[in-house]
């Protein structure tokens, strides 16, 4: 952001020898996201997801097995009931379990990856076609490795590794990371093998494995459904899954509490929509104008996921500039959500951005994620509350 403000909207910069292009500010972010259709779509050599994934899965790869592994996956997820009713349902039954698990507590501290159990829970039962017990062995050891994984992966040793693969390799600063996953994979691996029966109706696709399992048992000359790449696209899937969510949630958590003013509103308004005991529902959102303002908010104000590295497909013109085939860029979603040009005070946390004059929601120009997401539907699926 501060380079931004001394060399403009496009920039350069060097991550160890890589050329990286560096778009800041609505305009050029948005110009990247929503303006240059496939041309934009691939994703930079990155040296630690090249090792993991050997250029298979859904998000770190490119090319035709690329956009197989995504078409296959965003029409099995629909297939599954992502962004409909089916999973709103998955959803509820989750709060359920959660909210049992709160008043077991009777008021006192929980644990804070407790808030990560139940949105967990709905990216398993859509891989995996069951929910697990909140003390299911697998369950714990799974999250437990996604958590270790993603602060490996945010290491200063990792981000060497990254821009110096050779000097990374010679210092062994990727080992740690190569042995959580290669834990993670041999658990997929046995849910990949595990016999799922059928339930009523017959349907032989209840989840994702269900159909990775039949897409590659069906004609694949490519192999791109062969167990390797199976097993890459579920473990993409499982990693993109889970943190993100579960992350959101800790942070909504953690923002009420430090906002008791904003959580009496949304108490209040939850209350008198939804009634006593009842749980929400997708078509309430319109009648949970601050809720929903609430929940944008917290996805704004907190940034996430800051950037995610971009690789031109072809020449494409960017901001002006001509971007050869192969440059990998950087649409840094921060200097948009948190641009002083475009909200009122960017650096604190205000329902008030989302919300018109009458206190009625309002959608946001500069209220950019990372398009493409496959699960995009599931993680908004989720209602209030």
């Amino acid at each position: 952001l501060q380079l931004s403000e001394r060399y403009g909207p496009v920039f350069t910069i060097h991550l160890g020898r890589q050329r990286t292009v560096v778009l800041t500010g609505l305009a050029a972010v948005r110009e990247a996201l929503v303006g240059t259709g496939q041309a934009l779509a691939d994703r930079p050599p990155i040296a630690i997801f090249q090792l993991i994934q050997q250029g298979g899965g859904i998000f770190f790869s490119s090319g035709a097995r690329w956009r197989a592994a995504r078409q296959f996956t965003v029409r099995t997820l629909h297939s599954l009931g992502v962004g409909r009713w089916p999973l709103t349902d998955k959803v509820l039954q989750e709060l359920k379990c959660l909210v049992g698990q709160l008043d077991s507590f009777g008021g006192r501290p929980f644990p804070l990856a407790l808030l990560g159990w139940a949105p967990s829970n709905v990216t398993f039962a859509l891989l995996f076609g069951q929910r697990f017990d909140y003390q299911d062995p697998v369950f714990v050891s799974l999250l437990g490795l996604i958590d270790e994984v993603m602060v490996l992966l945010g290491s200063p040793g990792l981000q060497l590794f990254n821009m110096y693969p050779w000097l990374g390799a010679l210092l062994q600063l990727h080992r740690p990371v190569l042995r959580k996953i290669e834990e993670i994979r041999a658990i997929l691996r046995t849910l990949l093998a595990a016999p799922r029966p059928l339930k009523p109706g017959g349907n032989p696709v209840q989840s994702y494995v269900d159909a990775l399992t039949q897409q590659g048992q069906g004609d694949d000359p490519q192999g791109l459904f062969a167990e390797a790449n199976a097993v890459a696209c579920t473990l993409d899937m499982v990693m993109a899954g889970t943190e993100t969510t579960s992350a959101t949630l800790q942070w909504a958590t953690l923002l009420m509490a430090r906002h008791p003013d904003v959580q009496g509103r949304v108490q209040e308004e939850l209350d008198r929509v939804l009634g006593p005991g009842r749980p929400p529902r997708p078509e309430d959102q319109d009648a949970l104008p601050y809720t929903r303002a609430v929940l944008h908010e917290v996805q704004r104000y907190i940034t996430l996921l800051p950037d995610v590295p971009r690789c031109a497909a072809a020449d494409i013109q960017l901001g002006g500039y001509l971007l050869p085939k192969g440059t990998p860029v950087i649409p840094l979603l921060t200097s948009v959500l948190l641009d002083k040009t475009q909200w009122q005070t960017p650096d604190q946390f205000n329902p008030g951005h989302f919300l018109d004059a009458d206190g009625q929601f309002v959608k946001r120009e500069a209220f950019l994620g990372p398009c493409g997401c496959p699960g995009i539907g599931a993680s908004r699926t989720p209602a209030p509350g």
